[in-house]
């Protein structure tokens, strides 16, 4: 008593066990009587009532030596199972009572009763240990076993649903009698195990079935299993009761619930809807006990329960009274456990790894059944589970503000509408500012484009090596030619010509020699086009745009066919191997067109832009086959062609085409390796100037005047 009124509270629950006149604890049924009688049978033997802080016993037929099971009645009648005697009846006459009893002998199918129920036609119905069920009606027993449908002859309890249906609970499964037709129920019908604890009709005719796995509910066509239930309603359910307000009271084996049974049903059990009650609202044991009805409500709507530590006696009405909420507090707020002034405004320095927020929740009578939920706007998205902690720790907060919320609820399970609320601010190191981030952004965009540009760099580099290694080659074999075969042959010429010379007019060799001379002439000519087309450019034009104008005069068969050139941007100087390979790449492309692709119009674009040179032409005309697109023709030379020249200047050809919408062929060449710059250049400036030094010494060291 002093712990409670300490706490400045009454008790949910009022215990009745052995301080208040009981002869013992746990172990046995419950029975309330229409007088609000309390009856309670001691585990030794004997039956105990209790009423108005007075007490008795009742001793007749033997009771004090056996133990009762079970206790039923109605109308002043009281029937006991019990363990040895039998099924008996007292029946009270003023301050004494009437006893009965119904043995083996009556035709009961045995002596020891478990479970009593009185239907509503007046019939006994005495469910025994082992023997089956034994139904009486005008002091005559009519017995059910399993031959007759029960599913075991142990019968734990008896209930009648409004419909007239007799149910029995028994370890092996649930059985319905109905107009003498049985049925039964199995897990495969629903039930979360076949060993049945105990039953119970609510107001709404639903039936409940308290089984060694839980609990589940249902009808005569099938039973159900609750989703989404807290562990305690997984435990053996050893007594179910309703009180007036819909709820249920449940006795597990190791807890007392208290259920809302409409939201039970649907599967939608929220916060508050189950209550669980423990020592600190007056129990004095959680365990439930094994017996036919250890739950049970009287006249008066208050629930009755038989525990292992005594009988607890519950008011509903009680509970339902306005309860005042507790009012939670946040009382700090520590930063890897050092704490942080509480203030207007609230700043925990950046580089905290833990940040813990402590809050309490006012309240005067059970402090421990206090629950709380929370939430960090800013970092949770919704609320926590309630929770008996007082603490909430966040870690590796990133920077920025927050708002910390919290509430609690009282001891009855009644939460607060009035919220705690603290905000603070988590200040960033340096490195986790926006500039700091938008520094390193930064940094490594220009690493990509300085990357970038080496790239670039390097290829162009290697690009240039290759074209002034095809420079010098060519110069090479142009010096070559003119040094050796060339000037070869121009002295072979004058000592022909000497030799002519000598020759009389009517010499019969005079004809001959001046066709050698003739042919050597010839040959001459075309070692010196050699060596000009070795030096110079092979357009005609040093204007790509004017070079591929002229293309154009090369097929005057195909006079009708419209040709138009585009040029965009300024144009700009090419690297001569640069121009000449994008000339014969487009001079075959447009060959293809006037000769191949019928077309009506014939259009070249010539785009200079700062970062490439891009040359397109296109045409109305029939079109490339699919097949010779993808591999070629046989014996032509001249898509491959193109797609060589193309990749060794390191530019990228594409080419389109379909039936009805004719060709499309597109060439684009990096800038900094199509046009020229005088960096670049110079390579090539040089090794000229080097080859006409070198011409000029040979010239004065030959003394005189050489052919070309």
């Amino acid at each position: 008593m002093t712990a409670v009124s300490e706490r400045l509270r009454d008790t949910a629950f009022m215990t009745y066990s052995l301080p208040e006149g009981l002869p013992s604890d746990g172990n046995k049924p419950v029975f309330v009587d229409s007088e609000n009688r309390l009856w309670v049978p001691p585990v030794e033997g004997g039956l105990w009532w209790v009423k108005d802080g007075r007490h008795g016993r009742a001793t007749n037929a033997g009771l004090d030596q056996d133990v009762v099971y079970s206790i039923a009645g109605r109308n002043g009648e009281l029937w006991l199972g019990r363990q040895h005697g039998g099924l008996t009846v007292l029946r009270s006459e003023r301050d004494s009572f009437n006893v009965r009893s119904y043995r083996q002998a009556d035709g009961l199918a045995q002596d020891s009763v478990y479970s009593v129920y009185l239907a509503r036609d007046g019939t006994v119905w005495a469910g025994t240990l082992s023997a089956g069920v034994s139904a009486l009606n005008n002091n005559r027993f009519t017995n059910y076993t399993t031959a007759d449908g029960l599913a075991s002859n142990t019968v734990a309890s008896i209930l009648e649903s409004a419909d007239g249906t007799m149910w029995f609970a028994t370890p092996s499964g649930l059985s319905a009698m109905s107009k003498g037709h049985w049925q039964g129920y199995t897990a495969q019908n629903g039930l979360p195990s076949e060993n049945v604890n105990c039953l119970m009709e609510d107001s709404t005719g639903v039936l409940w079935v308290g089984t060694a796995s839980g609990i589940s509910f249902g009808d005569r066509r099938s039973f159900r299993v609750p989703r989404e239930v807290p562990a305690p309603l997984r435990e053996q359910v050893l007594g179910l009761a309703e009180d007036q307000y819909g709820w249920l009271w449940i006795a597990t084996s190791n807890h007392v619930l208290r259920v809302n049974r409409d939201k039970l049903l649907r599967d939608a059990l929220a916060e508050g809807d189950v209550r669980e009650y423990g020592l600190a609202d007056g129990l004095r044991g959680l365990e439930g006990v094994k017996r036919h009805q250890s739950v049970v409500t009287d006249t008066e709507g208050r629930i009755w329960f038989s525990l292992n530590r005594g009988i607890s006696m519950v008011n509903p009405a009680r509970l339902t009274r306005n309860s005042p909420p507790a009012i939670a507090h946040v009382q700090a707020v520590l930063a890897d456990g050092n704490p942080i002034g509480l203030g207007a405004s609230v700043h925990i320095p950046g580089g905290h790894r833990r940040i813990t927020l402590d809050f309490a929740g006012l309240s005067l009578s059970v402090p421990e059944r206090v629950r709380f939920r929370y939430l960090l706007e800013g970092f949770d998205h919704v609320w926590s589970e309630p929770v008996a902690a007082r603490e909430a720790v966040y870690t590796n907060l990133a920077p920025g503000p927050y708002r910390f919320r919290v509430v609690a609820s009282n001891p009855d399970g009644v939460w607060s509408s009035d919220e705690a609320v603290i905000g603070f601010d988590v200040d960033p190191l340096f490195w986790q500012t926006w500039w700091f981030r938008l520094s390193i952004v930064l940094i490594i965009a220009l690493a990509v484009v300085r990357f970038f540009q080496l790239r670039v760099l390097r290829l162009t580099k290697q690009i240039n090596m290759r074209f002034e290694e095809r420079l010098a080659e060519r110069t090479r074999i142009a010096q070559e030619l003119h040094d050796t075969l060339l000037q070869g042959f121009l002295s072979a010429s004058m000592q022909l010509h000497v030799v002519n010379d000598r020759l009389a007019a009517d010499s019969p060799e005079k004809p001959l020699v001046n066709r050698v001379l003739e042919l050597m002439g010839h040959v001459i000519e075309e070692g010196r086009n050699a060596v000009r087309g070795l030096r110079t450019s092979r357009l005609r034009s040093p204007d790509l745009e004017q070079a591929f104008s002229l293309i154009r005069q090369e097929f005057p068969a195909q006079a009708q066919t419209g040709f138009r050139l585009i040029v965009e941007g300024t144009p700009r100087p090419l690297r001569s191997i640069i121009r000449d390979e994008v000339y014969l790449i487009g001079h075959e492309a447009l060959s293809n067109a006037f000769r191949h692709a019928h077309a009506s119009d014939i259009e070249v674009e010539l785009e200079y832009a700062a970062s490439r040179l891009r040359v397109l032409i296109r045409d109305n005309g029939i079109g490339i086959d699919t097949q010779v697109l993808s591999s070629g023709r046989d014996g032509h030379w001249g898509l491959s062609g193109m797609k060589e020249r193309s990749e060794r200047i390191g530019g990228k050809l594409r080419v389109l085409s379909r039936a009805v919408a004719g060709t499309e062929v597109e060439l684009s060449v990096p800038g900094p390796i199509a046009f020229e710059s005088r960096s670049n250049d110079h390579p090539r400036a040089w090794v000229s100037r080097l080859y006409r030094r070198k011409r000029r010494n040979e010239e004065s060291q030959s003394g005189g005047e050489q052919p070309r």
